[in-house]
């Protein structure tokens, strides 16, 4: 094997390395973004909440009209819990508690919100 064909060997092992490394990058600038829940999806998962009489995380998840993966519905609950649309009670029971048509109430009524 002469130089020039050595050189040749180094250049392919280098350019190899660079595409998985370039592939791994890529990969982990993904990970962050999969599984992030559309609108409709969530919107989905509100109107199912609604019509359940206080379901637990697992059978929501089962009741809705589409399958969306675990992980996915996990980020929803969450998003629900944190935004006040949902609370969990002791028995791990989800319970709807956003009522827009209240809040409209109590604001007209003269109590000021934050």
């Amino acid at each position: 094997m002469n130089s020039n064909q050595r050189q040749v060997a180094v250049d392919d092992i280098i350019l190899k390395y660079e595409n998985y490394i370039n592939l791994y990058n890529r990969y982990e600038s993904m990970k962050d973004h999969i599984h992030s829940p559309t609108l409709s999806t969530i919107v989905m998962v509100e109107k199912t909440i609604q019509k359940m009489e206080y379901p637990t995380k697992t059978q929501l998840w089962k009741a809705l009209p589409k399958k969306v993966m675990y992980q996915t519905f996990c980020v929803i609950i969450e998003y629900l819990i944190d935004s006040g649309k949902i609370m969990v009670d002791t028995d791990h029971r989800l319970v709807w508690t956003w009522n827009p048509e209240m809040i409209k109430k109590i604001a007209s009524s003269g109590v000021k919100l934050r």
